[in-house]
């Protein structure tokens, strides 16, 4: 009779806080997906469900200490998830409340219709080719959900359609352009030398230089994808969540652009 009051007793703020909790973990899931703090994560929800097990048995002595655990574990959880909840705020004050769309077109999952990104990721990658066989050093941010204007003061805007010809123009090596980053955006090259943050990391190989720690720097720090040639050695990277993305071929690697982009 007791699980029957409450199932009566199920509200429609009951229905809301079961919808918003899916939203957060649907949220989580996207920021954390592909990287190691997936492991951390899963982790976490078994020591919860563990605490929550040993709570209701009234196991005092076990809860008592599981507990302490969790008193202090928001801390850990800040320091560990650092990256990533820089992540989900950006995502959030990254709205762009200006343009006629819905704040409810950024919960895509909630739409029947999907926002389709009309980057052409065979333009990207076929003028990377170009330059990788001149070894001009070129360094290309794709914008995805994480909306990358706050860089663009660092440079300077363009808003030009993307194109290969535009592209090996931009990264000739005599353009007062080539130098920086260019951030592409929907199929438009929003901006061009643009100043990125570089990562920290210690793992990251000695024959890497400033652009490839840069192009790692801003897929930590958002949801972006970052290109590289390189003007040592005309090889091309792929970077995503501040890795490196191993691929076979050119056609692999377009096709894994258009999957993320997706």
């Amino acid at each position: 009779m007791e699980i029957l009051k409450n199932i009566l007793d199920f509200s429609v703020l009951d229905v809301i806080d079961i919808v918003l909790v899916a939203m957060l973990l649907y949220y989580i899931y996207k920021l954390i997906r592909g990287t190691v703090a997936i492991n951390i994560f899963i982790g976490i929800v078994i020591f919860y469900l563990f605490f929550l097990l040993v709570n209701t048995l009234e196991m005092r002595m076990l809860s008592n200490i599981l507990g302490g655990f969790m008193r202090v574990g928001v801390i850990a959880l800040i320091v560990v998830f650092q990256p990533e909840i820089r992540k989900f705020l950006l995502m959030i004050g990254s709205t762009n409340f200006s343009k006629n769309r819905s704040i409810f077109g950024r919960f895509q999952f909630l739409s029947s219709s999907v926002r389709k990104n009309e980057t052409d990721a065979s333009a990207i990658v076929r003028a990377a080719t170009k330059m990788a066989s001149t070894k001009t050093g070129a360094l290309m941010v794709l914008e995805r959900n994480n909306n990358l204007d706050f860089l663009v003061e660092t440079g300077d805007q363009m808003n030009i359609e993307l194109t290969q010809p535009i592209l090996e123009s931009i990264f000739f090596k005599n353009s007062p352009l080539h130098d920086g980053a260019i951030i592409i955006s929907n199929n438009t090259i929003k901006a061009t030398r643009i100043i990125l943050p570089v990562s920290n990391k210690k793992d990251i190989p000695s024959h890497f230089g400033l652009r490839h720690r840069a192009a790692i720097g801003i897929t930590e720090k958002t949801d972006a994808l970052s290109l590289v040639v390189s003007e040592e050695t005309g090889q091309i990277s792929y970077i995503n969540n501040g890795a490196f993305v191993i691929y076979n071929n050119t056609q692999e690697l377009i096709e894994k652009l258009k999957a993320d982009l997706a």
